[in-house]
């Protein structure tokens, strides 16, 4: 048998084989998206070339043939520089969401859109996993995170978002209430973990790092776990019970917890680095920021979160008093709110913009009102005046607003001579969080004080250390940001263990950020499902939660209102794939097709803005089916695949054999499914179709209890019952014979038998 060399490594061929064939055959990978053994070479997408050594062009594997005494460059600086320009070139052209907006806005990238769709086609099971892939402490974020998904929800432009952190909470209190599941565990690593700090973003660390099999302490100076969710939220928001069975739950996983341990006191990082192969620093922020007024040093003037955790301690009454909470954030409403639960007679929440400027949750700024709190706007602190060492008074310096400052919000300029002096027992800063730095000694601190760690590995300047979360870089922000660097940092940490440290890299994706209400004109509006809670007048009285859970007829039908806006091929994409294998970016900006969504067929949706023109579902159905109900129309820019005569697809000779989606490489051609659709990552099971006697291989795709679609095997071909008549309900047939379009098809390019 005569031989080629491939990368420098000598390979066996057959007579009349393609490159592509015979380097592929030796189990050495060349991307095709246009390509497929049984039809003509078509060498359209132009990712396959190669370098022939001796050649002065590129040649497409695909479409050169194998010769005797060859050496082939699959990936050679020449070869990868056009495959990249290929790529890009095609990228460039293709539009859609290749991931939803809600996915896209969320810091920790927990997939919003796959079980929101799960839980609305009722797989809890499957949902609680796929959410325990980004994320341990589901049924605690879910209550307090602010929503960025729910901001970015495209629903928004039919009515109302998703109520995406409800639903996610009702899913993980299902689980917590029928038996709690736990990921597996790697087998032993033999490497040991140290992580400082039990937060969100410790205790997040500690899941996936023990997931991989490395030994993990939690190592934190409170004398329970939870860090700033048990310290910082108050009951009403996020029961401690909840809180504490999610803990238990990675505990179980084999991470060790160890508390009242303080760095600096107890530990020094040069002693943990001397004992574990990597330590990871989640301290948090603990430190309220001060307002740099006279008169802040007074007693009876508390930092937001200093005053949160004392109340987690202790026993505080503030029957009588008057209280003015400083801020506009969330930790201002936990304040206020919790100040009225403490039975004071007056609660002031003061801030120096108006009500649309306030960062907090227009929720909670809802119920602090309902609540009885009074909102100061446009109202700055000027001073805190008191007798005899204790708060009696607060100035406010009344303002406007000028001009937008850097975020956006309008800045507040004072109104010289207007200043309100207001009677309070009690003053509270909720303006911001800090380090303490306490024990960091040889750490580089960025200018703000915080820890340098670089963005892609969380490395910091002392080798083995790496930091997360709110005491590095930028400074303090929401839990799921901390969440989300610490499945990062977990990723790459497991690589430095491992050897080889690899660097967190942000996946390519395509966007839309065009689309308007206009856009979804033609949705059926469906009113949100508001989530059942307490009246203001019980909410006053204590601090039981204030939310009371959705039913699952509630949450089912919440879920059922998702738009799927993130493609639905998402997990099989070859496009995806390869952009991302070689780090391609779109960089040929332009105009783009538009083209409306096709859906008039009974199985097939067409989208053409996703089609790159590779020709595959045209040449599969005129060359194996032999129908030809598609075909390429127009020329240059404007060429696209439409049906024959531009008819709807089901008016055509099309038998709905589904060959032409089984082979789109990038989500243009899609089956409908049984249910409410959503991309998952699908089961596959190898089987054979009962529905007549020539019993075609099937790979039937699911998820827990979801039939979603039959696919041929590889090679293969399946009629319109073994493709689309398990949507009907239908599973058996009487034995008849196979369609004659299969049996030729069979006889000829390629098998459907098993």
């Amino acid at each position: 048998m005569d031989t080629i060399t491939v990368n420098g490594k000598q390979i066996d061929f057959l007579s009349g084989e393609t490159v592509l064939a015979a380097v592929q055959r030796a189990g050495v990978f060349i991307p095709t998206l246009c390509h497929d053994e049984r039809v003509t070479p078509y060498a359209s997408c132009g990712v396959c070339v190669v370098e022939l050594e001796g050649s002065p062009r590129l040649v497409r594997a695909c479409s050169t043939m194998v010769a005797a005494g060859q050496s082939i460059l699959t990936d050679s600086p020449r070869a990868l520089a056009t495959r990249k320009a290929a790529l890009a070139l095609l990228l460039s052209d293709h539009r859609g969401d290749c991931r939803p907006p809600c996915v896209e806005a969320c810091p920790g990238k927990t997939d919003c859109q796959g079980y929101v769709g799960l839980l609305a086609n009722g797989e809890y099971m499957e949902a609680l996993t796929l959410i325990k892939e980004r994320l341990p402490l589901p049924a605690s974020i879910g209550r307090v995170c602010p929503r960025p998904c729910e901001t970015a929800c495209r629903r928004k432009l039919v009515e109302e978002p998703i109520s995406i952190a409800q639903l996610k909470y009702h899913i993980a209190d299902h689980d917590l209430r029928s038996g709690a599941y736990l990921p597996e565990v790697a087998t032993d690593s033999g490497k040991k973990v140290a992580i400082i700090g039990g937060g969100p973003g410790g205790l997040t660390a500690a899941f996936f790092l023990r997931k991989q099999g490395h030994q993990v302490d939690v190592l934190d100076m409170m004398p329970e776990m939870g860090g700033m969710l048990r310290y910082g939220i108050p009951e009403y928001r996020l029961p401690k019970k909840v809180l504490a069975e999610e803990i238990a739950l990675i505990a179980k996983m084999g991470v060790h917890m160890r508390n009242n341990v303080r760095l600096g006191t107890d530990m020094t990082l040069d002693g943990l680095a001397q004992t574990y192969d990597a330590v990871v620093i989640a301290i948090g922020a603990w430190k309220s920021i001060g307002m740099r007024i006279p008169g802040e040093n007074l007693q009876g003037v508390d930092g937001g979160i200093d005053f949160l955790r004392r109340v987690h301690f202790e026993k505080v009454d503030l029957t009588g008093k008057r209280v003015a909470i400083v801020g506009g954030g969330n930790t201002a409403m936990d304040a206020c709110r919790t100040a009225v639960r403490l039975n004071a007679a007056h609660v002031y929440t003061v801030y120096r913009r108006t009500k649309a400027e306030m960062p907090a949750d227009a929720i909670e700024i809802e119920e602090a009102e309902e609540e009885g709190v009074i909102f100061k706007y446009l109202a700055n602190p000027l001073e805190i005046l008191g007798e005899n060492g204790i708060v009696k008074r607060i100035s406010l310096q009344k303002m406007r607003l000028g001009e937008p400052d850097a975020s956006g919000r309008r800045s507040p300029v004072p109104i010289e001579g207007d200043i309100e002096i207001m009677d309070v027992d009690l003053v509270i800063m909720a303006i911001g969080q800090q380090n303490d730095n306490t024990g960091l000694d040889g750490l580089s601190l960025t200018k703000r004080g915080t820890i340098a760690a670089d963005e892609t590995s969380f490395r910091t300047s002392i080798e083995k250390i790496f930091a997360i979360g709110d005491a590095t870089n930028r400074g303090a922000d929401i839990a799921i940001t901390a969440i989300g660097e610490a499945r990062m940092a977990a990723g790459v940490i497991g690589s430095f263990l491992e050897g080889e440290m690899l660097p967190y890299r942000a996946p390519v994706l395509v966007k839309r950020e065009d689309l308007t209400e206009s856009d979804f004109a033609d949705r059926e509006k469906a009113a949100r499902v508001k989530m059942r809670h307490r009246s203001a007048k019980e909410r006053r009285s204590g601090f039981s939660e204030v939310n009371l859970g959705y039913s699952a007829e509630e949450a089912k039908r919440e879920a059922s209102r998702c738009l799927e806006c993130g493609c639905l091929d998402y997990f099989e994409c070859k496009l995806l794939d390869y952009v991302n294998r070689y780090g391609v970016k779109p960089v040929y900006p332009g105009e783009a097709r538009k083209y409306a969504v096709s859906d008039e067929h009974p199985y097939i949706t067409r989208n053409m803005e996703k089609c790159v023109l590779c020709g595959l579902c045209v040449r599969i159905c005129e060359e194996v089916v032999g129908v030809a109900a598609l075909g390429l129309v127009n020329r240059g820019f404007s060429t696209v695949v439409a049906p024959e005569m531009r008819r709807p697809l089901k008016e055509t000779s099309c038998i709905s054999c589904g060959m032409c989606v089984s082979l789109c490489p990038t989500g243009a051609l899609l089956e409908k499914t049984a249910q409410k659709p959503v991309p998952v990552r699908e089961e596959l099971t190898k089987t054979a179709c009962n529905l007549c006697e020539a019993r075609c291989g099937i790979i039937m795709a699911t998820r827990g209890d979801l039939h979603l679609r039959n696919l041929p095997v590889e090679g293969g071909l399946l009629c319109e019952k073994g493709r689309f008549a398990f949507l009907n309900g239908e599973t058996s047939d009487k034995q008849e014979a196979p369609p004659e379009w299969i049996v030729r098809a069979s006889s000829g390019k390629g098998s459907s038998r098993t």
